[in-house]
């Protein structure tokens, strides 16, 4: 069963890996378009708030307490069944998300203070955010009603259409900001148009698939449907639970916007880096493994269902690590090589470094809260995570309040990379708490493999380190190489990484038909 998980995680990662690779060409376009000035700053905040509303309840309380109820019901009930409760989440879902849309857009400057105080000094920036946040808030409408769509398809084993979905958004915002907005007097505006129209179109690219399914939603207002009330009542206390990543970030959004210009679009840059493994590797493990455990949770399988998270964490171990290393140790040399043109000057790319290798150190937190949440999800079990996620939000704010504020008063230079610092510190508490409940309720219990796992992973890990110390070089003279110089000494750097951390595993004793068994 493992290969099956293994077969379709590589589906989701083989097309997200196209979705993050889009997504770089993208944040490289803005980079050196806009740079990471005021344009830069009040757009990612225009375009944060929405993203911020996707992730913690279409792509989280939603996601997480949707699937394992359509997974029961496509398990245990009819065909018809399934299409009810679909129409039903879908009248009451499109209802509210209308609702909060509405009143989004009418309250975009309470938006835009609330999430961006530091910008109320600088009226330029604040009304832009402002203007640009009319545009950008619909996208929470589309994209939640993508994710409703989403789950459908990923419990029935579709993971292709909605891992491709993504790319749409980024190639919509490339012809965005590449092609249209440099004709235009307010190119900030042409982006935020580009963020609604791309929400549009990932809507619309489901439909076939659905259709194709007989699953396509008749929206119709149920609130009394069995499933639609206990998906209620899963998502509310899920709704804070499920993202606190999401809210960590944005908590930074609102004390960097205190901080020197272009702090929002350093931290902005640096997260996208390593939300490129993330997104290509640990979302894509937590969407196919989430179906799988719900089946087994609904078939009372325990014995399959710890295997399958342990199976989980251990892949999750086995790539994150290194790539962790990576993103620390070549912060500099990444940055340099896909963004350091144009617009973004040399100091943006040693601003942008330091803040890429404190989120760098959160890697391999974030990755396992990816992982390790869906053990509670499957189980309809909500309020497990809440609790964690509130603690750990708290410990971030309190560093945040305690540490980064008074550095950034007392004139501390790099106070944006304390900011990324504290939400990777936070993320590793968070998955800490989560590997230690699911211990202390007895679903799951570590395999025999891990024995000879983290001694193979920690070895070949320092031979990585050693080869990157030794290829990376001086952070300044890649700003002064040529861009083919620059990316054919990255490829090195990562191509030779890659193979020298792998070898060692190999001669540590690692096969990959141990990743294979569950």
């Amino acid at each position: 069963m493992s290969r099956g998980f293994l077969r379709s995680t590589t589906v989701v990662g083989s097309l997200t890996l196209l979705s993050r690779i889009s997504g770089v060409v993208r944040d490289a376009v803005y980079s050196q378009a806009f740079g990471a000035g005021t344009l830069m700053d009040a757009f990612l905040v225009a375009f944060k708030i929405p993203n911020f509303l996707r992730r913690l309840t279409a792509e989280g309380a939603f996601s997480q307490a949707f699937v394992p109820v359509i997974t029961e019901y496509r398990v245990r009930r009819e065909h018809a069944e399934v299409r009810q409760l679909i129409a039903g989440v879908t009248g009451v879902f499109g209802v509210l998300l209308f609702a909060i849309t509405v009143i989004g857009v009418i309250a975009a400057p309470v938006l835009a203070f609330l999430f961006a105080p530091g910008f109320r000094d600088e009226g330029g920036k604040f009304d832009a955010t402002v203007e640009m946040l009319r545009f950008t808030f619909p996208y929470v409408f589309f994209i939640s009603l993508v994710a409703l769509g989403s789950g459908v398809l990923n419990s029935y084993g579709r993971f292709g259409v909605p891992a491709f979905n993504q790319t749409l958004l980024n190639v919509v915002m490339i012809v965005a900001a590449g092609v249209v907005a440099p004709h235009f007097p307010k190119p900030g505006l042409v982006l935020a148009i580009g963020v609604f129209v791309a929400g549009l179109v990932q809507l619309l690219a489901q439909l076939p698939a659905l259709y194709k399914l007989g699953l396509l939603p008749r929206p119709r207002w149920d609130l009394g449907h069995e499933g639609v009330r206990r998906i209620a009542r899963l998502m509310l206390p899920g709704i804070f639970g499920s993202s606190v990543a999401q809210v960590s970030l944005l908590l930074d959004t609102l004390i960097a916007s205190f901080l020197m210009t272009g702090s929002i679009s350093w931290m902005y840059y640096a997260d996208r880096l390593v939300e490129f493994p993330m997104g290509v590797f640990a979302i894509a493990l937590a969407t196919v493994i989430l179906p799988g455990l719900s089946s087994h949770h609904a078939g009372a399988a325990p014995e399959k269902f710890t295997a399958t998270l342990d199976w989980a964490l251990r892949l999750t171990v086995t790539i994150a690590t290194p790539a962790a290393i990576g993103l620390l140790m070549l912060a500099g040399p990444l940055i340099a090589t896909i963004f350091g043109y144009g617009a973004f000057s040399g100091r943006d790319v040693l601003m942008c470094g330091y803040a890429l290798m404190a989120y760098s150190l959160g890697l391999l937190g974030f990755s396992l809260v990816k992982v390790l949440a869906p053990g509670y999800f499957a189980r309809q079990d909500t309020r497990t995570p809440v609790k964690v996620g509130i603690i750990a939000l708290s410990a971030n704010m309190i560093f945040n309040l305690a540490v980064v504020v008074p550095a950034n008063l007392n004139g501390f230079p790099v106070p944006h990379a304390l900011l990324a610092l504290s939400t990777g510190m936070s993320a590793l508490f968070n998955a800490t708490m989560l590997y230690r409940g699911l211990r202390r309720q007895g679903v799951y219990s570590p395999s025999v493999h891990w024995r000879r796992l983290l001694p193979q992973v920690a070895f070949a890990s320092a031979v990585l380190v050693g080869f990157l110390w030794w290829m990376s070089g001086d952070w300044s003279a890649w700003t002064a190489w040529g861009a083919s110089t620059r990316a054919a000494r990255l490829a090195l750097c990562v191509g030779g990484g890659a193979g020298a951390y792998f070898v060692a595993l190999w001669l540590a004793g690692a096969r990959l038909r141990d990743l294979r068994s569950l």
